[in-house]
């Protein structure tokens, strides 16, 4: 959906509808005076006796129909504060709302959001929103006569002569920002015949060919071998097509010798469970296991795009998990990357075996200046914090502090949760250095968490986000229909974009 910026007026608008969110109780005609200089009609129209502002409410008003502002759809806020939360769902809701009634465009009338504050990143967040809500994946089938139709394009309307260089660079932050959301949401949303893990490598290598600073190495099994990454590839032993290891580099001028940030994401492009088989029931939703390594992809793709100051690193880590005669057994012994044996006991826990050789390459081949991994881990995670949350252990507070702000920035809620150190003896092994899978199934996520920070040295600072909960979901929203989601894409543009220090 194509951006367009309108300055001069209403007058001089060309739109089908504008979104105009409403307080329920207000009387939007007084606190927003601009709104019935540019749409004179509203002051007399009918319509506007059912306009209350109640939450999710959508009350469209007509004019006459050659007005250039001669539709309003009034979406309601309730009673509660019109923060930027809200203020995402109800944009999201009125686009949605839009293409049912198969209109071609929409219109941000930036007066709108003036009366609430914060222009800049209410007009960055609506942005965003319209483009979510505009968002479906429908690149595998035939279009339907029932479809909503999606919209061409997005206006923003400004009433001064000039579009404000300040406002116009918020409405690109929000663009990038959904950009990248859809953009994992479109891999994730890849069916695993048609997204291997060599596709996923091959995909990446085109699509960063010519981004200014920017470089894309893929790494195949032959030198995941000579490296020693063990652990990541006893995980693609039973599939027909081999892991890879893809590595994003992405410098501004002046921060080439910076010590860098590293994201590190899970990238199963299927997991079957291995050997030890997954039930059947809701595993075509595996599709979506390399969800931290899409959200990786994507942030650093548009990062680099957006010319985000600072030193940034990519590691992901795709392989397919399945069962053949030469799958790794339960009960196998690997040598990782660290050079500790690790006995792989489960195969359904394939994803931190992949992370660890990738976290452990990251402080070898850089000095990180802190470490983000991102995977689907543990559905131990989902049961604790169920669907509407993501889970987030860190080594280190501060970094802990920057992605809980990333992530209620981005609208991707996460909860800290404790690296307890007394779990720790649930992963001893018998007969290796460290076991992957605990001892019991309680505090999986928290057990999965300390297995990861085993290959992590104590003077790096790394958080890991478990977004197994949140990857996918059975019903549409607002602003994500029934799908993949794309979480973490935007919590880590941005960490990148606010600095991490």
């Amino acid at each position: 959906m194509d951006i367009r910026f309108q300055a001069g007026g209403a007058e001089n608008w060309k739109t089908d509808i504008a979104l105009v969110p409403v307080v329920q109780g207000e009387k939007i005609l007084e606190t927003c005076p601009e709104l019935d200089a540019a749409a004179p009609f509203l002051a007399i129209a009918p319509g506007m006796r059912d306009v209350s502002g109640r939450k999710n409410e959508i009350q469209i008003v007509y004019g006459h129909p050659d007005l250039p502002f001669s539709r309003v759809m009034f979406i309601g806020l309730g009673k509660a504060e019109p923060t930027p939360g809200r203020l995402r769902e109800a944009f999201a809701r009125g686009v949605r709302k839009a293409k049912e009634l198969r209109l071609a465009s929409v219109d941000v009338p930036v007066f709108c959001l003036k009366r609430f504050g914060l222009e800049e990143r209410l007009l960055e967040e609506a942005v965003y929103a319209c483009m979510l809500g505009n968002y479906s994946f429908t690149a595998l089938r035939k279009v339907r006569e029932d479809d909503p139709k999606s919209l061409d394009y997005l206006t923003i309307g400004f009433l001064d002569e000039y579009v404000p260089d300040s406002l116009r660079q918020a409405a690109r932050r929000g663009e990038s920002a959904a950009e990248a959301v859809m953009l994992a949401r479109d891999l994730a949303n890849t069916p695993a015949n048609l997204l291997h893990p060599d596709d996923f490598a091959d995909k990446a290598s085109r699509e960063t060919a010519g981004v200014p600073r920017l470089s894309c190495t893929v790494r195949d099994e032959r030198w995941l071998e000579a490296e020693g990454f063990n652990c990541h590839l006893a995980v693609g032993r039973g599939a027909s097509r081999p892991p890879r290891l893809v590595v994003l580099e992405y410098a501004a001028k002046g921060d080439e010798d910076a010590d860098p940030v590293v994201f590190v994401g899970k990238g199963i492009t299927f997991d079957s469970g291995g050997i030890s088989i997954k039930p059947a029931a809701k595993m075509h939703t595996m599709k979506c296991d390399m969800t931290g390594a899409a959200a990786t992809y994507a942030a650093l793709l548009h990062l680099a795009r957006e010319e985000v100051p600072g030193r940034f690193v990519g590691l992901l880590a795709l392989a397919e998990n399945m069962p053949d005669g030469g799958a790794v057994h339960p009960g196998d012994v690997v040598q990782s990357l660290a050079g500790d044996s690790v006995e792989i006991v489960n195969t359904d826990a394939e994803g931190r075996l992949v992370l660890c050789d990738a976290l452990a390459y990251a402080q070898k081949a850089w000095k990180p200046k802190c470490l983000v991994d991102v995977a689907t881990l543990t559905g131990a995670c989902a049961v604790a914090l169920g669907d509407g949350l993501a889970g987030l252990f860190s080594s280190d507070d501060r970094l802990a502090q920057a992605v809980q702000s990333a992530a209620a920035c981005a609208g991707e809620d996460c909860w800290r949760l404790p690296l307890w150190a007394g779990y720790k003896a649930k992963l001893k092994s018998t007969c290796a250095d460290i076991c992957h899978t605990a001892s019991s199934r309680e505090g999986g996520a928290i057990t999965a968490a300390l297995f990861l920070g085993h290959f992590v040295k104590k003077d790096v600072a790394w958080a890991h986000l478990d977004i197994a909960g949140v990857d996918w979901r059975d019903a549409d929203s607002p602003l994500c229909p029934a799908g993949a989601t794309g979480f973490a894409a935007r919590t880590l543009l941005e960490l990148a974009r606010g600095g991490v220090e």
